[in-house]
């Protein structure tokens, strides 16, 4: 969430170009789910420039806003950060894929029982949705989510799970009061350290040659 339609459309633009150069810098096959998810934030900024320039309300781009924030980001983080971290830490991170996996289960049940509406409160936008144990709700997004990068057992994906978590924080504050809006330039900070993981990547090691050898 940005502060305004061009701000948003600004930062869609730059965090889908950083996806895309994190894409084309991935060199496995496990970094892939992953790697593109700064595409999704940035097209998820871009729909909410979308909400701005209507005026908020209950449309189609504030359903697609709230199912993309909702039960496809707290599935998509962990499912992406047990592909790609290592076998040690797998089964830590499979569990909270399961955390997340209810929790999206929840969530869209939530979105498909309740209108989803869209309100613009001074430099900020605010979806009212009205979910049922909301607390218990935001608990488990942040431990599939920022659970799941702190566990990965990778430096960089540690180090985006320590951002990701204070970054939040921080931006709930701004945003309650009304002051301003940053989730966007959170995101986009997040992209650039996911762009930094997947250049520092190494590169799968061949498979040896199989050796036949007859004495």
């Amino acid at each position: 969430m940005c502060w305004s339609a061009t701000a948003d459309v600004v930062a869609g633009a730059a965090i889908a170009s950083v996806g895309a150069a994190c894409l084309i810098r991935t060199r496995r096959a496990g970094d892939l789910p992953l790697a593109p998810l700064p595409l999704l934030l940035g097209a998820h900024q871009l729909v909410e420039a979308r909400i701005w320039h209507v005026g908020g309300g209950t449309g189609a781009a504030t359903v697609t806003w709230a199912v993309i924030a909702l039960p496809v980001l707290v599935v998509w983080v962990p499912v992406g950060v047990w592909c790609a971290a290592p076998r040690r830490a797998g089964r830590r991170v499979a569990a909270l894929v399961a955390v997340g996996a209810l929790t999206a289960a929840l969530l869209a049940h939530g979105l498909t029982t309740r209108p989803v509406r869209a309100e613009i409160r001074g430099h900020t936008m605010a979806y009212v949705i009205g979910l049922p144990r909301a607390e218990l709700l935001v608990a488990g997004y942040l431990i599939a989510t920022v659970g799941a990068l702190l566990l990965s057992g990778d430096r960089w994906l540690t180090g985006l799970g320590v951002l990701a978590g204070a970054g939040a924080l921080v931006c709930w504050l701004l945003w309650r009061l009304e002051f301003v809006s940053t989730w966007c330039a959170l995101a986009a900070v997040c992209s650039v350290v996911l762009y930094g993981w997947a250049s520092r990547r190494p590169a799968p090691r061949p498979a040896l040659p199989a050796v036949d050898y007859r004495p």
